[in-house]
Formats: structure tokens, C-alpha cells, sequence
């Protein structure tokens, strides 16, 4: 036979990834499918797209928390809002309480995403089992995954928002007093997250971390619809076509948009219960009958065009992020791996 025979003959396959290991480099000559079973990969991606997301959306963020606790009505121009706040305390202004805010967006994301894949993984191996190999997470799986993992996140994490959102509107409360007390106006120096922590530990002690953490389980909602829907779009998109980083940011935009417009009056409680000092406690439907009582209906989408706009925002760039860093992470890993082999 010859050789252009032999080479008509011979299939075509992907030739996977090459990894020569040598006493002095770890040299990867082309490229593999990665993984997508690495809990831990999964959960630094969420954790580093979240940070990069909460820091382009973090301004959104104290617009509405402020618009969420005021007694008055909330401003209803973002631009006036955004000018406010600046002529207030300056351009810092817009960035109150961000340090915590990134603590917490790491540390929620970290935890979410580990649970949420380890839930997924385990699904994925009884769908083996049963002879379903490969088949992608049920609109009920995808469901129970992320209730497992927002209510391990909510509990985890809740005392490092309690703690956001005081420093975030402790700035506001504090220029209110000066205003009050006839003193001039000029940019004061944010509250720090330090110095609220010993405050609110000091004056009402260690349960005040757990405030408005029931709203917080139920909202745990919020995610559930969010990665459902952003699952079952994805599955839909993947039987005709790659998921790209742009594919992914829309997709996560439509679920947050979604979630969101559902679950957005309990957000106002809980943020309103975050707030509450000693001897102001009320149950999350108190507070619930409370705004409606004093508001009206209204009331309880305060702050919902700057959030919905941040939420968007952010869910859609930490799903563009997410899926390049948890390659890349996995590329680090496996090369790190192949080092310590190297050396031992």
C-alpha cells in the first residue's frame, strides 16, 4: 500500500496536550482541551472575576444602598445622584466601604462556586451511573446546586456585608449630622471598615454581624434563578456553537436581570435590616409591611435602577472573566503541579 494510502486511510484526531518534563523546564508544546471538573479552579476564577466586576460596578453599588435606606425619597436622577455625593465627600465618596466590599465579593464567590461545582460534579457522576454520561445539569439540578451553595455562602459571608453596608452609609449619616449642626460643607474622610467593625462589635455585639441573615437565605433565590437560567441558556448555545467570553456576558446579563426584578423588594428589607441599630430590630416581614406602610409599594423598588444596573453589570463581566481565569488557572495549576514532579 502506498504511502498516500496509508494516509487516507488514517483518521484525523486532536492531538492532545504534550507535556515534556525535564530536569530543567516544564515546557507544554500544545494546547488540550482543560478540564472542567476543578472545584478549586472554579471557585479562584469566581473569586477574581467577582473582584474584577465589583470594582467597574462598585460606584452602582453605594447609589443604591443609600437609595435603598434613606427615609426620604430617593433621588431620582443618577446624574444628580453621582453629583451629590461627589460635592458631599468627593470622588472617595463613590467608593465608601469598597475594601469590605472586595473581602466579601472573593470570599462570597470563592464559596458559591466551589459548592456550586462540587454540587454539579456529584450530579454529573450519578448521571453517569445511570447511564446518562455527558449530560448536562437538569433545569431541578441546576436548581438544588445553587441553593446548596448561596445558603453556605449567606451564612459564611453575611457578617462581611452587615459590615459593607454600615461603612456605606455610616458616611452619609455623618454628613447629615454636620449639616444639621450648621457645619460647613466639605469632603470627610470615609468611615474605615476597621474602625465600623470594633464599633458595631462594641455597641451591640456579635449577633448585629447576623442581621437580616433570614431575608439573605431567602434571597438565596436570587442566584438560583440566575444560574438556572444562565445554565440552560448556555446548554442551549453550546449544542450550536462555542461559548465565547462575549456570548457569556449576555447571557449572564439576561439572568441577573431576571433574578433580580424578582427578588428586588426583599433586597430592599434586607439592606433596610443591615442598618437597624440596637432596639430598632424588626422581623424581615415587619420591615416588609413597614415600607409599604410608610412608602407605599413604591418604596420597596427604591434604588432599583441604580441596582439593577449594577447587578447586571456585574453578573455579566463576572461570567465573561470567569470562564478565562478558570482557564488560565487550570494552565497554572497543571504547570505547577508538573514543577513540584520535577523536583521531588
Amino acid at each position: 500500500m502506498s504511502d498516500n494510502a496509508d494516509k487516507e486511510t488514517i483518521p484525523q484526531v486532536e492531538i492532545p496536550e504534550k507535556v515534556e518534563i525535564t530536569p530543567a523546564r516544564v515546557v507544554v508544546t500544545e494546547k488540550a482541551p482543560i478540564p472542567q471538573n476543578d472545584n478549586v479552579a472554579h471557585a479562584l476564577a469566581g473569586a477574581g472575576g467577582g473582584l474584577l466586576s465589583m470594582v467597574l460596578t462598585y460606584p452602582l453599588i453605594t447609589l443604591s444602598t443609600r437609595a435603598q435606606v434613606e427615609s426620604k425619597k430617593a433621588e431620582s436622577k443618577f446624574s444628580e445622584a453621582v453629583g451629590n455625593i461627589i460635592a458631599r465627600e468627593g470622588i472617595s465618596g463613590l467608593y465608601s466601604g469598597i475594601n469590605s466590599a472586595l473581602f466579601g465579593i472573593s470570599i462570597t464567590n470563592f464559596v458559591y462556586y466551589y459548592w456550586y461545582e462540587w454540587t454539579r460534579t456529584f450530579f454529573e457522576k450519578a448521571a453517569a451511573k445511570a447511564g446518562r454520561a455527558g449530560a448536562k445539569l437538569t433545569t431541578v439540578e441546576s436548581m438544588i446546586a445553587g441553593a446548596i451553595a448561596g445558603s453556605a455562602t449567606v451564612i459564611i459571608t453575611n457578617p462581611i456585608w452587615v459590615v459593607n453596608t454600615r461603612v456605606t452609609t455610616r458616611q452619609q449619616e455623618k454628613k447629615k449630622d454636620d449639616v444639621e449642626a450648621g457645619a460647613e460643607a466639605k469632603p470627610s474622610k470615609p468611615p474605615s471598615t476597621i474602625g465600623t467593625l470594633l464599633q458595631l462589635l462594641k455597641n451591640e455585639g456579635p449577633q448585629a454581624l447576623f442581621a437580616g441573615v433570614i431575608p439573605a437565605l431567602v434571597l438565596v433565590i436570587n442566584p438560583i434563578l440566575q444560574y438556572t437560567l444562565f445554565e440552560q441558556l448556555k446548554n442551549t448555545v453550546e449544542k450550536r456553537r462555542k461559548v465565547t467570553p462575549t456570548i457569556a456576558f449576555f447571557l449572564g446579563a439576561l439572568g441577573k436581570l431576571f433574578a433580580t426584578a424578582i427578588t428586588y423588594p426583599y433586597i430592599t428589607v434586607k439592606s433596610q435590616m443591615h442598618v437597624q441599630s440596637e432596639g430598632k430590630k424588626e422581623g424581615s416581614f415587619a420591615a416588609l409591611r413597614r415600607i409599604v406602610s410608610e412608602s407605599g409599594y413604591s418604596g420597596l423598588y427604591r434604588g432599583i435602577g441604580p441596582k439593577v444596573t449594577q447587578s447586571v453589570l456585574t453578573a455579566a463581566l463576572l461570567f465573561a472573566f470567569k470562564d478565562v481565569l478558570y482557564e488560565q488557572t487550570v494552565r497554572l495549576r497543571m504547570a505547577g503541579a508538573a514543577r513540584r514532579r520535577v523536583a521531588a
